[in-house]
């Protein structure tokens, strides 16, 4: 009976842990292909934590309201700047965010730095 009720414990924490730190989310538009195309169902979790080259969800503001992009963190606080940025460094608290299809992607070349408070989470996984 212990290890049953053991079991069942663990599992309902797993499940737990994964409604409070996992989403899914859908791609829309071409701006991560070919690593993630338009429509891709994406598993994303939680975390204020990226890493360089992790592919992240990001709420952006706009006109019409907020908006969620999907992009690739190009770097972090204290890296060095890309030269389309202004600075030495990526400045504290922001990212440079870039999409792997250039042609194709409206990112830090377009609009700069992007606070790290915006970031939703990492990609785990396409599903």
């Amino acid at each position: 009976m212990t290890v049953i009720l053991s079991g069942l414990s663990l599992a309902l924490a797993a499940m737990v842990w994964a409604i409070a730190n996992l989403r899914i989310a859908v791609v829309t538009g071409p701006s991560m292909y070919p690593t993630l195309r338009h429509h891709d169902r994406v598993l994303v979790r939680r975390t204020r934590r990226p890493r360089r080259g992790d592919i992240v969800l990001v709420r952006m503001p706009a006109p019409a309201g907020a908006h969620w992009i999907v992009k690739r963190v190009a770097a972090l606080p204290g890296d060095p700047a890309p030269a389309h940025l202004s600075g030495p460094r990526v400045p504290a608290g922001m990212l440079v965010l870039l999409g792997d299809n250039a042609q194709a992607s409206a990112d830090s070349r377009d609009f700069g730095y992007v606070p790290a408070e915006r970031l939703f989470g990492i990609i785990v996984r396409r599903i």
